[in-house]
């Protein structure tokens, strides 16, 4: 067997256009799912409870905010009325932190996935850009135990569960491409720039007040609303909570255009995560 020079020099030009990204993905697609499953029972490893914890996780924060928000802040949600406003509340925040949660996680974990597999590196036939691939992968399976902690809780509270649910893989992938995006190019950032990790953090963490998970876009100031709805994670918090708390459509107008905006920014990541991953080696 033979391999292409750009397979045993890590120094040598990787294909960067849409194309090839496409083709990676789907040529390491089974390498894909076995390292993300590997990734998902690894975290657990060594537990009592092993993968019990996926669910428990989720249902332990909902009870929280359940608490918090019903018998400490008593807050309510525009929308919202009836002896069960405080519960529907904390069923509504939590639509907002599973979103903020997936687009979190990878980007934290991001800057640090090279760093952490240097023996990929050294390793020049190992698809490195599959590496936030997997990661996101994790998380999404970590955020679909979260949705049904969440569509459970619906039903116990509500007795029904909305039909528009169906629509929720679809709100979500244009963030999921958009991560993707990002995740790539803070990967590659991260091999050069060991301050990106703690900056992410902090602009991930700002992001949370900043995104419509503890409070309605409609309760935002009207001067500063426009910072507010250029959150990425701004359109899609709200089309998920129209789709699973509201039993709306979603915007598929909105969605189109996001899903446009975020390939041709996951196309960037992905491109500059190729031109500078012949620099890896060296700096490992």
């Amino acid at each position: 067997m033979t391999h292409s020079p750009a397979s045993i020099n890590p120094h040598a030009a990787q294909p960067t256009s849409l194309l090839a990204m496409g083709k990676s993905l789907w040529r390491n697609r089974q390498l894909i799912v076995q390292m993300t499953k590997r990734e998902v029972v690894g975290r657990y490893k060594g537990s009592a409870m092993g993968l019990a914890w996926s669910f428990f996780n989720p249902v332990f924060m909902l009870v929280v905010y359940t608490f918090v928000f019903s018998e400490i802040f008593k807050s309510r949600w525009d929308g919202i009325g009836g002896e069960d406003s405080k519960m529907q509340f904390a069923v509504v925040l939590f639509v907002g932190m599973i979103v903020l949660s997936l687009f979190s996680e990878v980007l934290n974990r991001a800057p640090g996935l090279i760093l952490s597999n240097v023996n990929y590196v050294k390793k020049v036939v190992f698809p490195l850009d599959i590496l936030p691939v997997i990661a996101m992968g994790a998380a999404l399976f970590h955020n679909f135990i979260s949705l049904g902690v969440l569509l459970a809780a619906f039903v116990l509270f509500n007795g029904y569960l909305h039909w528009t649910v169906i629509f929720i893989p679809f709100v979500l992938l244009p963030l999921v491409i958009l991560t993707l995006g990002l995740s790539w190019m803070l990967a590659s950032l991260g091999v050069f720039l060991r301050d990106v990790g703690q900056t992410i953090g902090i602009i991930t963490s700002v992001l949370m007040f900043l995104s419509p998970v503890f409070y309605p876009v409609a309760a935002v100031p009207e001067r500063v609303r426009p910072f507010i709805m250029a959150n990425p994670l701004t359109f899609i918090i709200e089309q998920a909570r129209e789709v699973l708390i509201w039993g709306h459509l979603p915007n598929w107008m909105g969605l189109g255009g996001y899903t446009l905006a975020a390939t041709a920014i996951a196309w960037a990541g992905y491109a500059w995560f190729q031109i500078t991953r012949k620099g890896f080696a060296d700096v490992l």
